[in-house]
């Protein structure tokens, strides 16, 4: 793994109880970064802070649904309460409601409010104790389904869509004032909210068939993408959706 130089400053990771958030938290971690965890379950973001302190770095954890504002603003503020600062922001905090039917009203509500509102109020937020910094780094997790069609997920596809938006919306609105914006665009990863692809073997074998690369990703994947984007080394880089996918929306 690589380290990224981000000793002495902090970072705020949503949705780091599991999967990708967890493993960019520990990476933030590893490259020097003080550590906000969030996630709206408990017993993961405390595990996940766990694990940072056993590897000898700094965290805290703050529980944050990010469908209500109020959590948001609360999560910003304890970050700058623990930590004195907050200079890179990983709003990752998502849920797939692939099971239901999102054309329901119920569904397509909170798919919208936590794929979609939830990055708006995140970005706001953090972009708020940023500007008054004199500047910071946000990424976003989008997805493939951001950038291409979906004829199964019409909310989880709307919203990551909306999110690559926001992403190049926040890098020109703030490009002057120091606040880099970039999203990662993962395509099929291996993570507890992707576990029932990977539960039948066959399955399995569809899936990975439809990657160039002939697997799925890993979460450590990501999260050294989502590293760098917040590092100095892509100090040029803003409004940049990231496609992290094994080939797949090349073909």
């Amino acid at each position: 793994m690589i380290h990224y130089g981000l000793d002495g400053r902090a970072a705020l990771v949503t949705g780091a109880g599991s999967g990708i958030g967890r493993a960019s938290a520990l990476a933030f971690a590893r490259s020097g970064a003080s550590v906000m965890v969030s996630d709206v379950n408990e017993a993961g973001g405390a595990e996940t802070v766990a694990l940072i302190d056993a590897a000898g770095g700094t965290a805290r954890f703050q529980r944050c649904d990010v469908g209500n504002g109020d959590d948001i603003a609360a999560l910003v503020d304890a970050t700058v309460a623990a930590f004195g600062r907050l200079d890179c922001a990983f709003n990752n905090a998502g849920i797939n409601s692939l099971a239901a039917d999102e054309y329901e009203d119920a569904v397509w509500e909170r798919a919208i409010a936590v794929n979609l509102s939830g990055v708006m109020r995140c970005m706001r937020e953090e972009a708020r104790v940023m500007l008054a910094a004199g500047g910071g780094a946000i990424v976003n997790t989008a997805s493939i389904n951001g950038l291409v069609g979906n004829p199964a997920q019409p909310a989880y596809s709307a919203a990551k869509h909306g999110v690559v938006g926001l992403t190049r919306h926040g890098a020109l609105r703030w490009a002057k004032q120091g606040i880099r914006v970039n999203a990662v665009c993962p395509g099929v990863i291996e993570t507890g909210m992707t576990a029932p692809l990977f539960a039948d073997e066959g399955m399995r074998k569809v899936v990975d068939s439809m990657t160039p690369m002939g697997r799925s990703g890993k979460a450590d994947e990501i999260a050294e993408a989502v590293v760098w984007l917040c590092s100095d080394a892509a100090s040029f880089v803003t409004g940049h959706p990231m496609v992290i996918d094994g080939g797949a929306v090349a073909i």
